[in-house]
């Protein structure tokens, strides 16, 4: 990785790049559960004005922050599915921080946080709580194809929004990067502009919506120069349907 002049490295925005993302799901057990969403801006370079989850890319500092708690021992394991087997807790924190950024809300436990948080964590660490990945359900994998102008390996999120500290209708602490917050009926979300493997998403989760246990494989949808290949992982082609 190259620097620039005030000698910060500078990130390759061609390559692939790890990345979180978190579904927020509100009254899951009820008649018409809802998913968390927001509109990328028109100017975005990656997704302009489609319906998202919020997410981003994993950053190196990610590694360092303590965690309150960590994923489940499933979804640690599935995470390390043709993947560095140190990438968990990273991962988990940059689901946790974009979560943060992108909405203003806390997935956390009450807690001191050992020295000074770094800026990005600041007001998390102000309002009197540790990052927690204990609500997290690791249930999707994708990777963006070859040819468009940013390229994710992103690791999908599931959690009840009960896991949330917090009002969950209050974006006031939300970043600028997400418009039109809002909670969206789950049978209603394919009437929004949505990205092709947010749909594919969108029907992983549905099916299962009430089902609390972490899945015990998860789906990868892999586009790379050769071919374009939905597995499971580990890494099982799966059927096609007829």
């Amino acid at each position: 990785m190259s620097a620039n002049r005030d000698n910060q490295p500078v990130i390759d925005k061609t390559a692939i790049r790890n990345a979180a993302t978190v579904i927020v799901v509100r009254d899951r057990m009820g008649k018409d559960p809802m998913i968390l969403m927001g509109q990328r801006g028109a100017k975005a370079a990656f997704m302009p004005n489609k319906f998202v989850f919020p997410g981003g890319a994993v950053d190196v500092a990610d590694a360092e922050i303590p965690l309150a708690s960590h994923i489940s021992d499933l979804c640690h394991t599935r995470l390390a599915d043709q993947a560095p087997d140190d990438l968990q807790s990273a991962l988990t924190v940059a689901a946790i921080r974009e979560l943060w950024e992108e909405t203003g809300l806390v997935l956390g436990e009450r807690g001191d946080w050992p020295g000074v948080p770094p800026a990005d964590w600041a007001g998390f660490a102000s309002a009197g709580f540790l990052p927690s990945g204990n609500g997290l359900q690791y249930v999707f994998r994708a990777l963006t194809p070859p040819g468009r102008p940013r390229r994710f390996d992103a690791r999908f999120f599931l959690v009840d929004a009960d896991q949330i500290t917090g009002d969950l209708d209050d974006f006031s602490q939300a970043s600028d990067e997400l418009s039109h917050l809002q909670w969206i009926k789950l049978s209603q979300a394919r009437q929004f502009d949505l990205p092709f493997i947010t749909e594919v998403v969108l029907a992983e989760v549905a099916a299962r919506i009430t089902d609390l246990t972490p899945p015990s494989s998860v789906p990868y949808f892999r586009n790379n120069d050769e071919a374009s290949l939905f597995l499971r992982l580990h890494g099982t082609e799966m059927p096609e349907s007829g």
